[in-house]
């Protein structure tokens, strides 16, 4: 164990992170705790530690290099999956206080397990789609930051998560290399909810290739807005 935390440790380095040993240990914890739930759920296809730290904690937390992250933020992740980026950004900036998003409730109960066993306070993980939790009035226009690495085109993925986003907010998408193309398909979507693309950020991280694209919530999102479960992925905006 403390070899790999070593590892951790001058990796996290390289890329100008300076966690304590607590944090370190949080960060292999839920590695460990990861991969023995991977045995008996699908939660990642990537189980080599420093494959993990690559492309698992380092590539969650690299936002740090767009957004401020020392702020008191309110922040959804949607479409967590196995944790990503929400449980790495929260050990490693414990002021943010984050909602942890995703449709498959046993994926839920493993990510409080999760936080139960790291000790996390300020973050909640819920069992629920986007289209139906976006409607809330204790959800809706709520969060300062509404992250997301689900893998769905960027229409689609506004649909789902710019409603969450107070005026003045941000909505970020993680996404691969090349979305030039994505982009633009987007435009429409993005002008009918309320958003303006701001900036894409690329970044490199080993072998891959990070794009991180930046929506300005500008104005309120329409009511009917999202549509109702299913309908965004399959009719974009």
């Amino acid at each position: 164990m403390e070899d790999k935390i070593a590892y951790m440790a001058q990796e996290f380095e390289k890329e100008n992170f300076d966690f304590s040993l607590s944090q370190k240990r949080k960060f292999y914890t839920f590695y460990e705790m990861m991969i023995e739930k991977n045995k008996v759920m699908n939660l990642t296809g990537i189980t080599e530690f420093s494959q993990v730290v690559e492309k698992h904690f380092l590539d969650s937390i690299l936002l740090n290099r767009i957004v401020n992250l020392s702020l008191p933020l309110h922040v959804i992740d949607v479409g967590t999956g196995a944790g990503f980026p929400g449980i790495p950004l929260k050990i490693a900036f414990p002021n943010l206080n984050i909602v942890l998003m995703d449709s498959l409730n046993k994926r839920i109960r493993f990510l409080q397990e999760v936080i139960d066993e790291l000790k996390l306070d300020g973050i909640i993980a819920v069992h629920a789609r986007a289209e139906e939790l976006a409607i809330k009035k204790e959800y809706r226009e709520k969060f300062d930051l509404c992250v997301s690495r689900a893998v769905a085109n960027l229409s689609t993925l506004e649909e789902y998560c710019l409603p969450f986003v107070k005026v003045s907010g941000q909505f970020v998408s993680y996404k691969s290399d090349n979305i030039e193309e994505e982009l633009k398909q987007s435009h429409n979507a993005c002008k009918i909810l309320g958003g303006r693309i701001k900036e894409v950020y690329k970044f490199d991280l080993g072998e891959q290739k990070r794009s991180f694209v930046v929506i300005d919530k500008c104005k309120n999102s329409p009511k009917a807005y999202p549509r109702k479960a299913g309908i965004p992925g399959k009719q974009p905006l």
